[in-house]
C-alpha cells in the first residue's frame, strides 16, 4: 500500500487562513525538534535528566533557611514550609525555563528558518515541550516531598494539569514575543535574563502570596505568574491555602492578554524572519 502524500500550495494572501492547519501537518517536525533537545541538553552530562531535579531540590533548601529560618516567614496552616515553597518552585522553574529557552529558539535555528518552509511557531513550540519535560521529571521530586513530610494533596490535586497548561501560556506569550523581538533587536537576549532573575523574587515562590497587604493584592497579582503559583498552591497544599480570587482573575486576564499580544506580533512578524535572521 502507498502513503498518501500532503502537500501545503502556499499562495498570496492565503497563507493565514490555512496557517494552523499547516501547522497540525507539521506536528512531526515539531515532536523531532522537540526530542532533539532534549537529547542535546543532557548529552554528556554525568547525572542527565536528574539535573532537572537537583535545581529545584537545592533552591528550595536555600529558600527554607533564608525565608523561613533566618526570616521566620510563615507557611500555610498545618503545610510544611518545604512543601509551599516546592508547590511554588515546580510552576516557576517551568516558566523560567520555557521563557529562557523559548526567546532564543529561532536564533538557535537559524539555518533552518532560512533554508526551508515551515510555520516558525514550530521552533518556539517545541522549546516549550523540552521545558515540559523538566516539569514532569520535577514533580516526581515534588511526590517524594510529600512522601518525607506525610503530606498529601486532598482532590484538588486533579486541578494541577490545568493550572499546568496555565503556566504553559504564561511563558508561551511573553515567549513569543521575546522570540520575534530577538531577530530583529539582539539586545532581547539580555532582557530575558533580566525579566527571570527579577521575577524569582517579585513572584510568591519562597512566601505565600497572602502575606501581601490586602490593598496591593490585586495590583501585586497583575503579574501573572501569581495566579499559576497560587493555583499550584491551592490544589496541592490540601485545603490550607485559598486562592485570592479577585487577584487570581486579573492574573489569569493579565496572562490571556500577555498570550495573544505575543502570538500576534510573532504571527506579523514571522513572514520577514528569514530576511533579518
Amino acid at each position: 500500500m502507498t502513503e498518501l502524500a500532503q502537500e501545503i500550495v502556499i499562495r498570496p494572501g492565503h497563507t493565514a487562513r490555512h496557517y494552523w492547519s499547516g501547522l497540525w501537518l507539521y506536528r512531526e517536525l515539531l515532536w523531532f525538534l522537540s526530542w532533539r533537545d532534549v537529547l542535546v541538553r543532557y548529552k554528556q552530562t554525568t547525572i542527565g535528566v536528574a539535573w532537572a531535579l537537583v535545581r529545584p531540590l537545592l533552591t528550595m533548601l536555600v529558600f527554607m533557611v533564608v525565608f523561613s529560618v533566618v526570616a521566620r516567614l510563615p507557611s500555610e496552616g498545618k503545610a510544611p514550609y518545604a512543601v509551599l515553597v516546592f508547590a511554588g518552585l515546580l510552576p516557576w522553574f517551568f516558566f523560567a525555563s520555557a521563557l529562557s529557552e523559548t526567546s532564543n529558539s529561532l536564533l538557535a535555528n537559524e539555518r533552518m528558518i532560512t533554508k526551508i518552509y515551515f510555520p516558525r511557531i514550530v521552533i518556539p513550540l517545541s522549546s516549550i515541550l523540552v521545558s515540559f519535560v523538566d516539569f514532569v521529571i520535577s514533580g516526581f521530586l515534588l511526590l517524594s516531598v510529600f512522601l518525607w513530610f506525610s503530606f498529601y494533596p486532598d482532590w484538588r490535586a486533579v486541578f494541577v494539569p490545568l493550572f499546568g497548561l496555565l503556566a504553559l501560556s504564561a511563558a508561551l506569550g511573553p515567549g513569543l514575543l521575546m522570540s520575534a523581538l530577538n531577530v530583529k533587536f539582539r539586545d532581547f537576549r539580555y532582557v530575558v535574563p533580566f525579566i527571570v532573575q527579577i521575577g524569582l523574587y517579585i513572584s510568591p515562590v519562597g512566601y505565600s502570596s497572602g502575606l501581601i497587604p490586602e490593598p496591593w493584592r490585586i495590583l501585586y497579582s497583575l503579574n501573572p505568574m501569581v495566579g499559576v503559583i497560587d493555583g499550584f498552591r491551592w490544589s496541592l497544599l490540601a485545603g490550607e491555602f485559598s486562592l485570592y480570587w479577585p487577584g487570581f482573575m486579573a492574573s489569569l486576564a493579565i496572562n490571556l492578554l500577555l498570550l495573544i499580544a505575543g502570538l500576534a506580533y510573532f504571527r506579523r512578524a514571522e513572514r520577514s524572519f528569514a530576511d533579518v535572521i
